[in-house]
């Protein structure tokens, strides 16, 4: 479904040329859940919103190696063909909803607006959008069409934010930190909404995290990523359980463990990774 084969991206600066993402290589399958976890500044957002050059350019540039989605270079896509990719094919649902919905637009009218620009061939808008939120699990979604983001909590922000992504069938669906700004509870409701649609639809899904503790039971791969880099690449549990390179160690020795007492947290000492 998406092969991402040796991509450096880096970004123009006063300074000269920023690398941000270095040499990095994954492949997402029809119907597997991939995430890249990693610490702030890694390089995992930079990943994913190049897989539609969703980065401006410039500043950014993409220097090596390419993008692959059903064996097409993405690299080599004209604007046209970027637009119909772009939440059509690969849907994106960013980290903070409240951000990411415009205001002084209804739900009803932001979500149509996609369908009536990807799916041209439905004509019952309405119902289709109603349909997608009931999917998503919003309650009363009918009555529910008029209502601004703001008349809306954190977890409905974010179901909406879903049913958006949604509503034009994508192929792979890139979710970027989904969780990070909801309550633990909402949390465990969004990521047990992404198995069943995921289930349900036979959809890929492309989920970015600094957070091991949210990808056991969602994931099959996981690539871990430092400095620009994937640093190691494989299947979830194996990843969890026997952790190979340092840096992975390191990150799952920081989860706090319940029943553990600790005078301190662990940290990552830096000095005793590779390259460092």
């Amino acid at each position: 479904m998406l092969e991402v084969r040796d991509l450096t991206v880096s970004f123009r600066s006063n300074g000269g040329k920023v690398p941000a993402v270095r040499s990095v290589s994954l492949v997402l399958e029809k119907g597997e859940t991939v995430a890249i976890v990693g610490e702030s500044g890694s390089g995992k957002s930079v990943t994913a919103m190049a897989l539609t050059r969703l980065l401006p350019e410039p500043p950014a540039i993409y220097e090596a190696g390419d993008i692959l989605f059903e064996g097409e270079s993405v690299l080599q896509m004209n604007e046209r063909q970027l637009r119909a990719l772009r939440g059509n094919r690969i849907a994106y649902i960013f980290q903070e909803p409240a951000a990411s919905l415009n205001p002084v637009f209804s739900i009803y009218e932001q979500i149509a607006e996609a369908i009536r620009l990807h799916r041209p061939d439905v004509h019952e808008v309405r119902k289709e959008v109603v349909y997608w939120l009931d999917q998503v699990g919003i309650v009363d979604a009918a009555g529910r069409l008029k209502d601004y983001p703001f008349q809306l909590s954190g977890g409905m922000q974010q179901r909406v934010m879903i049913a958006m992504a949604l509503c034009c069938r994508p192929a792979i669906l890139v979710a970027d930190e989904p969780t990070t700004a909801l309550d633990v509870t909402i949390q465990r409701q969004i990521l047990d909404l992404f198995r069943d649609l995921k289930r349900k639809y036979r959809m890929s899904i492309l989920l970015i995290t600094h957070n091991f503790g949210i990808i056991r039971g969602l994931a099959d791969k996981v690539a871990v990523m430092f400095r620009g880099r994937v640093v190691e690449f494989g299947d979830a549990e194996s990843v969890l359980r026997e952790p190979q390179h340092p840096y992975t160690q390191a990150l799952i020795e920081c989860i706090p463990r319940l029943g553990t007492k600790l005078d301190r947290l662990k940290t990552i000492n830096y000095s005793t990774l590779p390259g460092n």
